[in-house]
């Protein structure tokens, strides 16, 4: 095929809009915890994964480190919550064009993967109403790296597995709607595609070395 073999997708902004519902499991979670409010963007921007957040807004919050034990009682109650909340959440949508671009991609016999900051349990929570997993053959989450790029390179490494080869950079894209996605598609020599959908623009988009961008996935997907 002339297209992509496999194409790794970004789920928050890219995928789905979740109407606020991980900042409200974050900040009933630290005040569950520890009784403070806690607003995360505040202490995070946009494209940055779940270890970073937590622990970057545990700082700000607490103002110290956080221990091994704090940090995973503190991903568990934010995952609890965020399992109940995501049901609830009023302006939770898939947005525009993303289930018709998902179909077209694997009836083509694309192999999609997902690439996320998030921890892996939020990950599937978050696509869970929409039932969007069903699409997905494999991931790598927030959860395998605080680093967005090594967890590029793991979710390629894991599309070449799958293919019982090597990957060459026009064989894999990886679709964001950050220039961090732009970075991390980068640094796992992977064509990187963004997508306006998020708290970035066309322009600002395409000021990274994105191979191309779209305003939604309701244009047409490259190499399609």
């Amino acid at each position: 095929m002339s297209g992509p073999i496999a194409v790794l997708f970004d789920i928050d902004e890219t995928l789905i809009h979740t109407g606020g519902s991980g900042a409200r499991s974050w900040t009933w979670a630290f005040d569950h915890l520890h009784g403070v409010a806690a607003d995360i963007g505040e202490h995070s921007s946009a494209g940055e994964t779940d270890p970073q957040v937590g622990r970057e807004t545990f700082r700000a919050v607490i103002g110290r480190e956080p221990s091994c034990d704090e940090l995973g009682r503190l991903y568990t109650a934010y995952l609890c919550h965020l399992a109940e909340d995501i049901w609830t959440s009023k302006e939770y949508r898939v947005l525009d064009g993303v289930e018709e671009t998902l179909q077209q991609l694997a009836e083509a016999g694309v192999t999609l993967g997902l690439l996320s900051g998030a921890m892996e349990g939020a990950a599937r929570i978050k696509m869970e109403p929409a039932k969007l997993g069903r699409y997905f053959v494999f991931g790598a989450y927030g959860s395998d790296s605080p680093d967005r790029g090594e967890i590029a390179q793991l979710a390629v490494a894991k599309a070449a597995r799958l293919h019982g080869r090597g990957l060459t950079r026009s064989e894999v894209y990886v679709v964001g709607d950050t220039p961090r996605d732009i970075e991390a598609a980068l640094r796992a020599n992977a064509t990187p595609i963004g997508v306006a959908t998020g708290h970035y623009t066309v322009p600002e988009l395409r000021a990274t070395k994105a191979d191309h961008v779209l305003t939604s996935l309701t244009e047409p997907f490259p190499g399609l």
